[in-house]
């Protein structure tokens, strides 16, 4: 779907079947076929809305991405008047709320570039933007409350987010947030 094309309601009934199968049954186990059937629409239908399941999967993932990002600043709105250490704690307490509302089978990024191994498939793309977007907003902050090098932390928090993220799906973890937050204190504190 071209990204100016606006949503029609078939096109939208077409995108949350498919992310709901996509997510919880993988990229590869679906098909346009069991897509379109659980939507109740027509293969065509998906084709004229989608063009390909290449490009359905790329407005899955823009689409996630675009919620994701939305949850982020929305937890970030909510301490604008804090200082920046208050604002990368934020995060970590928005990763929680997305674990456990949003992410229970584990990152959708992640799990679809690991069924997307061709470099030139579109999808992966979105998932790479995702993921550097989180690690510049990490960097952003940080330099926000003066720490010394920036980017060396900012790349420890990505690596501490992304932990938390597969800990939890796979049940290892309970309390991963809480921890992860005393290990953020150190890692700003270091960097001054």
């Amino acid at each position: 779907m071209n990204e100016t094309t606006k949503m029609t309601p078939a096109a939208s009934k077409i995108l949350d079947t498919a992310s709901h199968l996509f997510y919880w049954k993988g990229i590869h186990s679906i098909g346009v076929e069991t897509i379109a059937k659980e939507a109740g629409v027509t293969k065509k239908t998906l084709y004229d809305r989608f063009g390909s399941k290449d490009q359905l999967i790329v407005s899955y993932l823009n689409d996630r991405d675009t919620k994701f990002r939305s949850h982020i600043n929305d937890y970030l709105d909510q301490v604008s008047n804090q200082d920046p250490k208050e604002k990368i704690i934020s995060i970590f307490d928005a990763l929680e709320r997305w674990l456990k509302n949003q992410n229970q089978r584990g990152c959708a990024f992640v799990n679809a570039l690991a069924e997307l191994p061709e470099e030139s498939h579109p999808g992966r793309e979105v998932i790479i933007e995702e993921k550097r977007w989180l690690k510049q907003l990490f960097i952003s902050l940080l330099e926000e409350a003066g720490v010394k090098n920036p980017d060396e932390a900012g790349e420890k928090l990505l690596v501490l987010h992304e932990g938390v993220t597969v800990t939890y799906s796979m049940s290892l973890s309970t309390n991963g947030v809480d921890l992860v937050k005393d290990t953020v204190q150190l890692i700003i504190n270091e960097s001054k």
